[in-house]
């Protein structure tokens, strides 16, 4: 049976693109260490990661973006990057890969009409969320390093736009960019 596991990066933050990513192990060909991507260092993230990508029978990124996650809501938003995750799944030739069963992290699965499972923390119990929450994570932390190039008053390479004290103060001092979650309350109050 094909099974694939999905999680979502980036709810929390004030910045940038939710992202989420799909993935179908192979049964024949493990990756030890695969784990919660909050667990593990970025190093062995990154690692893991090219991992997951060589190793893995199918795999997948998709994101919202933050005019996205304003308009739906970052529940909403997340399950969209999901479904987008899932449909765009493809093996190492390219070809699409439609799973039969959809093992998602969290309390909420995305409308595919593909069989699905809601686990709660299952980024710690089934290593195909695991790999997807690997993912999912690394595609946003480098979405975040591009963005600091292009704002690097708000050091998001940093925090990668979490509400820390540090981006607290870069965004009273600069203002809200055009990257920044409008619907979040932190930015939302500088815009009144």
């Amino acid at each position: 049976m094909l099974i694939c596991g999905v999680d979502e990066a980036g709810r929390g933050p004030l910045a940038g693109a939710v992202y989420a990513a799909a993935v179908i192990l192979d049964p024949n060909r493990s990756i030890p260490g695969l784990a919660d991507s909050k667990v593990l260092s970025e190093k062995k993230r990154e690692l893991l990661a090219c991992e997951i990508r060589n190793h893995a029978l199918a795999w997948s990124i998709a994101s919202s973006s933050v005019e996205e996650i304003d308009e739906l809501n970052i529940l909403q938003a997340s399950l969209l990057a999901m479904k987008r995750a899932i449909v765009s799944l493809r093996n190492q030739n390219g070809a699409w890969v439609v799973p039969q069963l959809v093992l998602v992290d969290g309390k909420h699965c995305p409308a595919i009409g593909i069989p699905s499972r809601a686990i709660i923390k299952g980024d710690s119990k089934e290593p195909a969320i695991a790999a997807a929450s690997i993912l999912a994570k690394t595609a946003r932390d480098e979405e975040m390093r591009q963005l600091d190039i292009q704002y690097p008053q708000y050091a998001f390479a940093k925090h990668k736009g979490y509400p820390t004290k540090e981006h607290l103060q870069t965004l009273a001092e600069f203002g809200v960019s055009d990257v920044h979650r409008r619907s979040y309350a932190p930015v939302r109050k500088l815009l009144v």
